[in-house]
């Protein structure tokens, strides 16, 4: 596993959530009320569309695109029934970092 820092452990409270980027990939943390810090992918899996703009209640990420709803805890979809969910990765806390592991990351492109 290659885990990347990607934000410091105080960005995202309980509750709460952030979009963060190792690379070229959007992580999407997510701590649920009452439950434990999350990390996904950064983009809805009904279409594949960013979750820049994605709401949180403390239970349930809403992507504001088409309204789909997503459970905070375990990423399964909650509005339709469908087995779409959001595509998870694995996550720890070194010191004062959150560290993910989405994989190979790709460096982040630069400006044109």
């Amino acid at each position: 596993m290659a885990f990347t820092s990607i934000c410091r452990a105080d960005a995202v409270n309980e509750g709460g959530m952030g979009l963060f980027h190792a690379g070229r990939k959007s992580v999407l943390l997510v701590w649920p009320t009452g439950g434990e810090l999350k990390a996904y992918r950064g983009r809805c899996p009904h279409a594949d569309m960013p979750l820049d703009d994605a709401t949180f209640n403390g239970k349930t990420v809403t992507c504001t695109i088409h309204h789909w709803g997503f459970d905070g805890g375990n990423g399964k979809c909650v509005t339709h029934l469908v087995r779409n969910a959001l595509h998870s990765y694995s996550l720890r806390v070194e010191g004062d970092e959150i560290q993910v592991d989405v994989g190979p990351a790709k460096p982040a492109r630069s400006p044109a």
